[in-house]
C-alpha cells in the first residue's frame, strides 16, 4: 500500500465513511454530501492507489482485500482527524449528554476506568452509564449505544470493529499453588480445582481445543458475576482465566505455568450505524478504539 500522505484526505475520508456505514447513501448522509460527490471522491482514490476499493454486488458494496488493508491504516487517520477537530473548535467540552456502554463486569470494573477519567477530561458534560453485564446486549433495541464484546455481531445494521486481540492466562494465589502444587504442564492442570466464570461447559469446550481437558468435577465454584468468580480466586480457592492486564496487576496472585502460551480473545467495539453519526457516541466510540487498542 503506498504512504496515504501523497492522497486528498478528502478521498479517504469518503472510502472511511462508506467502508463503516456500509453504503454511499448511508456516507453521504453522515459527511454531509452527495452520493455521486462521494462516488467520484473513491473511484479517484481507486485512480491514485490503482486498485479497487470496493464492489458492487447486485444493489449492495462489498469492500475488497485491498480496501480492507487501506481501512486498517485509515482508521486511525479517521480517529486523529476527529480528535483534532473537536479540540480545535472547543467541542469536546460543549458535547454533552448520555452515553451508554456495556461491557462485561471485569472489563467495566477493572479495564474501562483509565478510559472513563480520559473522557472526563476531555468532555466533563457527558453523562456515562455502563452497564456491566456478561450477556450479549441487542443494540438493535437501543439497550445500550456502545458495546464491547469478545464476540463480532452479525446484525448488519451494526458497525464493528476488531480494536485488539487481548492476552489471558490462567492464574491462582501463591497460596493456593504452594498448597494444591505447581502444575507444569496442561495435562497437570486437570487435577486442580477451577473457578468457572458463567457456563462450565461453554468453559470446558472452549478450553479442549487449547489441549486443557477439564471435566464439571474440576469447577466446584464459580458465578455468572465474573468479579465474584475472580474474588474467588484471589481468596485461594482454584485457577481461574483472567485477562494478563487484570491478573498480572493483582497482588497476591501468580500465572499458573508461566511459560504457557498465551490465551488469545478479540475485543470487538460495536454500534449502531446511526448513531456512530453522533457527535458524542463517535467521541466515545474513537476514544474506546484508543484505549482498548493499547
Amino acid at each position: 500500500m503506498s504512504n496515504l500522505t501523497d492522497f486528498d484526505w478528502n478521498h479517504i475520508r469518503a472510502f472511511l465513511a462508506t467502508a463503516e456505514t456500509g453504503s454511499l447513501s448511508a456516507a453521504a448522509r453522515q459527511l454531509g454530501q452527495t452520493q455521486p460527490t462521494l462516488s467520484r471522491q473513491i473511484a479517484a482514490l481507486e485512480a491514485d492507489l490503482g486498485v479497487m476499493l470496493f464492489e458492487r454486488i447486485g444493489r449492495a458494496l462489498q469492500i475488497t482485500q485491498a480496501g480492507l488493508e487501506l481501512l486498517d491504516h485509515t482508521r486511525a487517520m479517521g480517529q486523529a482527524a476527529n480528535h483534532i477537530a473537536l479540540t480545535a473548535s472547543g467541542q469536546a467540552q460543549s458535547i454533552e449528554g448520555p452515553v451508554r456502554i456495556t461491557a462485561s463486569d471485569i472489563m467495566s470494573a477493572y479495564i474501562l476506568p483509565d478510559l472513563l477519567r480520559e473522557l472526563r477530561a476531555q468532555a466533563p458534560r457527558l453523562r456515562i452509564d455502563v452497564i456491566a453485564s456478561n450477556d450479549i446486549r441487542d443494540l438493535m433495541r437501543r439497550e445500550a449505544d456502545i458495546a464491547i464484546r469478545h464476540v463480532r455481531p452479525d446484525q448488519p445494521d451494526l458497525i464493528a470493529r476488531l480494536v485488539n486481540e487481548a492476552s489471558g492466562h490462567f492464574y491462582a494465589t501463591t497460596e493456593y499453588l504452594n498448597r494444591a502444587g505447581r502444575p507444569k504442564t496442561l495435562a497437570e492442570l486437570s487435577k486442580h480445582e477451577f473457578i468457572s466464570f458463567g457456563d462450565t461447559a461453554q468453559m470446558i469446550a472452549y478450553l479442549d481445543p487449547l489441549g486443557i481437558h477439564l471435566t464439571e468435577g474440576n469447577f466446584r465454584l464459580g458465578s455468572q458475576n465474573g468479579i465474584v468468580s475472580w474474588e474467588y480466586a484471589k481468596q485461594g480457592f482454584g485457577i481461574a482465566p483472567m485477562s494478563e492486564v487484570v491478573g498480572d496487576a493483582t497482588p497476591g496472585v501468580e500465572r499458573v505455568i508461566p511459560n504457557m502460551k498465551a490465551i488469545k480473545f478479540p475485543i470487538w467495539l460495536t454500534t449502531h450505524r446511526e448513531l456512530h453519526t453522533s457527535r458524542r457516541i463517535r467521541l466515545v466510540f474513537d476514544l474506546l478504539a484508543d484505549h482498548l487498542s493499547k
